[in-house]
């Protein structure tokens, strides 16, 4: 029997290919949801904060107290800006991977495609190989049934 057709091997390797972007792309998006959550919870830390903060300076205090929630309201902004960063990173990794994995679908689509035709074309060539065949074999039994021209002569 002939060789594989190359294609197929093409196929599996862009179907791992494209098994191992998905996984990446699955990471990442847990990585990046991960991340989100984390800026969602120093949002809230720092809106309680705030309200601890507003509380207390309706009931009064020291310039100690007031200069140490300032510093910590502002420790707190600079932690949910370097957040955003990171949170922003990950979106692009993830778009990365996305891209990655559909490109990677495509192919592998393409590939797909390819074999079908070419599996097409081979049944399409023994269909008219068949056909040839079929028709010199009616050909030939119209022959054999054929009565004998006899020479008069």
């Amino acid at each position: 029997m002939a060789t594989d057709n190359p294609i197929h091997t093409l196929i599996d390797l862009t179907k791992t290919r494209a098994g191992e972007a998905a996984q990446q792309l699955r990471t990442a998006t847990t990585t990046r949801d991960g991340a989100q959550e984390q800026l969602a919870t120093l949002h809230v830390y720092r809106q309680d904060y705030i309200e601890r903060f507003e509380k207390a300076s309706a009931e009064g205090m020291s310039a100690a107290n007031y200069h140490n929630f300032r510093q910590f309201i502002a420790t707190l902004d600079e932690a949910i800006s370097q957040q955003n960063r990171v949170v922003t990173q990950l979106d692009q990794k993830v778009e990365l991977g996305k891209q990655r994995w559909l490109d990677q679908k495509r192919q592998l689509t393409s590939y797909e495609a390819l074999l079908m035709r070419q599996e097409n074309e081979r049944r399409a060539q023994l269909n008219r190989k068949e056909q040839i065949l079929n028709d010199e074999m009616s050909m030939h039994q119209y022959r054999r049934n054929q009565p004998q021209a006899k020479g008069n002569g």
